[in-house]
């Protein structure tokens, strides 16, 4: 499925998450001109990250000064938490790196301290292209049809690490509605987990619709489809899946802070941002470029021509979440995630 989106806050909202700041002069084109900038990936070559961040290779240049080339580097490893903890602790601050960051920063922040070696608000977010749910998808063949036929049948899913939405969403879903199955990681992104599924090597995965429909939308056809989407988590319905029930619908009032605390990575979706460190103006200029990429019409055929979809917020509106959710989400609420997810609390 392929939209656009473009979203406005109201200035309640824009007040809310701190986004009236003084405005910054933005660096000129010396800065970029005749220099390479990198962008890092945070999973192996195929999945969404890799196919949006390749997008942005392409594009993005032509709307900085000086119109510098944009190379990739892929750094799969630890669920994304490998390309993370670099881009915070080495990267350099040069105003030349930057990093698809993970959907679930936030998430992984609060939950495991300990492993990841960032602050997520620390980070300069430049912009989002994407937003959307986290949806588990099963196996026809296991006889799975519905998330409650889970309750009886056990399944295998795959995912890359113990840090990824594709672990964490679908641990808490079985700990919160008392499903049957287990994790297995070690794939390298959602190409890898699909193919597992595909050979038999497990049944179930849970990423966003966006991996899935661009990916094997094979699988959903026909009278007897190869598999079924049973879940989705995230705040709002994803317009591609209306009869596909939400998590939240299915847990208790005092479980829905729970479910709200995972959602809240949804709109952080696939995008850009910059190391902690670097100067005001260069991020400036380059929340001004991906703006300009988000409007390019060069840029939204592409990613029509790759079934990825087109939904933009800016930087200021992403940094505001993220700022957010960190300062509202309690320490009960991330020792309860945690315990379900992992077996054990702080």
């Amino acid at each position: 499925m392929y939209s656009v989106m473009k979203k406005a806050l109201p200035l309640a909202a824009v007040a809310a998450l701190g986004l009236g700041a003084t405005p910054v002069i933005a660096a000129d084109a010396s800065h970029f001109k005749g220099k390479t900038m990198k962008i890092v990936i945070p999973y192996g070559p195929g999945g969404t990250y890799d196919k949006y961040g390749h997008t942005f290779s392409r594009h993005i240049g032509k709307h900085i000064p000086g119109k510098p080339t944009v190379i990739l580097q892929h750094m799969p490893g630890a669920g994304g938490a490998k390309a993370m903890n670099f881009t915070a602790n080495v990267m350099a601050k040069n105003g030349l790196n930057m990093v698809v960051p993970l959907d679930n920063i936030v998430v992984n922040q609060l939950l495991r301290p300990k492993k990841m070696k960032y602050k997520a608000d620390q980070f300069s977010y430049l912009g989002s292209s994407n937003q959307t749910n986290i949806i588990m998808v099963v196996r026809s063949d296991t006889g799975v049809s519905s998330v409650k036929d889970m309750k009886n049948i056990a399944v295998i899913g795959a995912t890359s690490g113990k840090f990824s939405s594709g672990y964490l969403s679908p641990k808490l879903v079985m700990g919160l509605l008392g499903l049957k199955g287990r994790m297995v990681t070690g794939y390298k992104g959602s190409s890898r987990s699909t193919l597992a599924i595909e050979q038999g090597e497990a049944q179930m995965a849970a990423f966003n619709w966006l991996a899935w429909d661009s990916k094997v939308p094979h699988w959903f056809g026909g009278k007897k489809p190869f598999a079924k989407a049973i879940l989705q988590i995230g705040v709002f319905k994803d317009p591609a899946l209306p009869s596909v029930p939400m998590l939240t619908d299915m847990v208790s009032a005092d479980q829905k802070p729970l479910v709200g605390f995972l959602a809240s990575a949804g709109p952080l979706g696939r995008g850009l941002a910059m190391p902690p460190g670097v100067k005001k103006n260069v991020i400036a200029t380059m929340r001004k470029a991906y703006d300009g990429m988000n409007k390019d019409k060069a840029f939204a055929k592409e990613l029509k021509r790759k079934r990825l979809r087109l939904i933009a917020s800016d930087g200021k509106t992403i940094q505001g979440i993220v700022n957010k959710v960190l300062k509202e989400t309690s320490p009960a609420v991330v020792d309860k995630v945690r315990k379900i997810i992992f077996g054990k609390s702080s």
